[in-house]
């Protein structure tokens, strides 16, 4: 079968391998030229190109089982492999910039018998008699039997053919910034396994270690606090870094050299389209969405990929099943995606409007369910409910599971006790360091 995908992220690399390793003649269209013969990448318009990923176990799975060979070779370039410290010794992902993670994914797929990768603009699909047939790219028609747009969330192919996207604004924004390990230094202290991580009421900090010695510094905030504007300039961003105990520690310059300005992120947002019409119909049979053009999560809880490649593996089954009729399979798809990442969505709906609601003020609600933070907090309380909330948060298990386990949450809440609150500065008092520091940059 040719195949023509959309989009040489994460998504459609692998996708291209693993199809192609199937007998398929797949074709990979993007308008990003690659790397530069340097080894840098400004990868244009993948705004969260150099922002702090987190490859978690599915990622490692779904290597293991397509293409161990690249999960070696990010292992050999100084990826690094997370296993858990204490017995039994769960392996929990993968450390890995997303720049390392594309180069070596991409350079595997360009070695691929049976991938052909296209640098061009897929301008629209093309369709006869009610079915997708190719694409038309930079005004020149490309045939295929099968169409995948792993182009992202903000892709234009085939806009208007689904039933409206449901997006929703997570609240916040963010920046970061890369640094390197000196000879000999080790990454700083880690509250969670994949990350260093710090709430405050009114913002957070999370340290993520990635390859090679590598971290990324994240300083998240309410996207309509324009009080934390400054933490873009790299002067405002090394004071707010240096006062906040958990970043001071991993920035420290005895440990670490940055390596990169400050990365502004933007605003965040959730979002989920299946893939019919309004209607409940496949709008044009032998046209697929896949990653993040059906989902997309807040990423500061790293399930982006894992989301995305999940996909993929499904698709690949079901493609196996019953490749002839597009239709089938198209609508198959839609309905595991529904019960199997559109969960995700919605847990991070609710948990983003709980946490923008307590920075703005407010109590923990009791008077409806607890989001599936505040339920995994309240195991510092109670350690049992681990054996529900430790498979959700490895996303083993949906968030659908924590309801087991909630009303012990509530109750601990109801009781009084609320997170605790680390050491480190206030929300007024971090944004006043940060328009002093501003103002002084500017003068």
């Amino acid at each position: 079968m040719r195949i023509a995908i959309v989009g040489a992220g994460p998504t459609g690399l692998f996708t291209s391998i693993a199809l192609a390793r199937r007998g398929h003649d797949v074709t990979v269209v993007d308008r990003d030229p690659g790397p530069r013969p340097d080894g840098t990448w400004e990868r244009a318009g993948v705004m969260q190109f150099h922002h702090p990923h987190a490859f978690r176990l599915q990622v490692v799975e779904a290597l293991t089982a397509e293409m161990p060979e690249v999960l070696d070779t990010l292992v050999a370039v100084g990826a690094e492999r997370v296993i858990l410290p204490e017995p039994p010794h769960i392996a929990l992902g993968l450390r890995c910039r997303r720049l390392t993670f594309e180069w070596v994914l991409r350079a595997a797929a360009e070695a691929e018998p049976g991938v052909v990768m296209l640098r061009g603009h897929a301008d629209d699909v093309l369709a006869e008699r009610g079915r997708a047939v190719g694409l038309r790219v930079d005004g020149q028609r490309l045939d295929a039997d099968l169409v995948l747009d792993a182009s992202g969330r903000a892709g234009r192919l085939g806009r208007g053919l689904r039933a409206p996207v449901d997006s929703r604004d997570c609240g916040l924004a963010y920046v970061s910034r890369q640094y390197r390990l000196r000879p000999g230094a080790d990454f700083g202290p880690m509250s969670m396994p994949i990350a260093g991580v710090a709430f405050y009421p009114g913002y957070g900090v999370i340290a993520f270690p990635h390859d090679d010695g590598v971290f990324s510094a994240l300083i998240l905030r309410p996207g309509t606090d324009r009080s934390f504007a400054g933490l873009r300039e790299v002067a405002v961003f090394e004071a707010a870094a240096a006062a906040v105990p958990l970043l001071a520690t991993w920035t420290d310059p005895e440990r670490a050299v940055p390596i990169t300005g400050v990365l502004p992120g933007g605003r965040l947002y959730n979002s989920y389209c299946g893939q019919l019409d309004e209607n409940g119909v496949v709008p044009l049979p032998g046209l697929v969405f896949v990653g993040d053009a059906v989902c997309t999560t807040n990423p500061s809880a790293g399930r982006g990929v894992t989301t995305s490649l999940l996909q993929v593996r499904a698709l690949l089954a079901l493609l196996e099943q019953d490749a002839a009729d597009p239709e089938s399979s198209t609508r198959a798809f839609d309905a595991w995606c529904t019960g199997n990442i559109r969960p995700w969505f919605e847990d991070h709906v609710v948990c983003d409007d709980g946490l923008a609601a307590r920075w703005a003020g407010a109590d923990v609600d009791l008077d409806r369910p607890l989001p599936s933070d505040l339920i995994g907090a309240a195991a510092e309380v109670d350690p049992s409910l681990m054996r529900v909330v430790g498979p959700y948060q490895a996303m083993q298990t949906l968030p659908g599971t924590l309801a087991e386990v909630e009303p012990r949450a509530h109750a601990i809440y109801a009781g009084g006790w609320r997170p605790p609150v680390p050491a480190g500065p206030t929300r007024d008092e971090l944004a006043e360091l940060v328009a002093r520091h501003a103002s002084a940059s500017v003068g």
